[in-house]
């Protein structure tokens, strides 16, 4: 029984806790599933899982990428699908999250370690990825992606 006690005490104190800290950074749950799904995106990426991303994009979705090319869903899933994307690694450093009504805009920098040519590189990029809800489910339909020089963020 004092063992249940507490467990139940230290359980309302971590919930505090969790509760206290999403408040703190000030972000909705929405802003929160927008997160999430930048990051499963991320990890998609990651293993080439095309499937998921395709999930993850609205039919209709545009990319502009670094270069100033328009890329749209099925060109964008056939980069990553190609055999010379190898990446290693792909994660924000850092992303937040604006949201406008069922209009959520992630603003961050983005960091993909991939093998080109033999050598493993680095490249960094500040995005804005435009989500929209539709039907209840997020999905990105507009990505902007715009080189970081020397890889230094300001």
């Amino acid at each position: 029984m004092v063992m249940t006690r507490a467990l139940y005490v230290g359980c309302v104190l971590l919930l505090g806790v969790v509760v206290t800290t999403g408040q703190q950074g000030g972000l909705s749950d929405d802003a929160g599933r927008v997160l999430a799904l930048e990051t499963a995106w991320n990890h998609a990426i990651e293993t080439k899982d095309t499937k998921a991303i395709d999930m993850l994009l609205a039919d209709s979705m545009i990319a502009v990428e670094s270069d100033g090319a328009f890329t749209t869903k099925s060109e964008y899933l056939a980069g990553i699908k190609a055999a010379d994307f190898q990446p290693s690694q792909a994660v924000n450093e850092k992303n937040d999250v604006h949201m406008y009504g069922d209009t959520a805009v992630a603003v961050g920098i983005f960091r993909i370690k991939q093998m080109e040519k033999g050598k493993t590189v680095t490249h960094r990029e500040r995005t804005i990825d435009t989500w929209v809800k539709v039907n209840g489910t997020w999905k990105c339909v507009a990505a902007v992606a715009v080189t970081i020089p020397g890889g230094k963020a300001q």
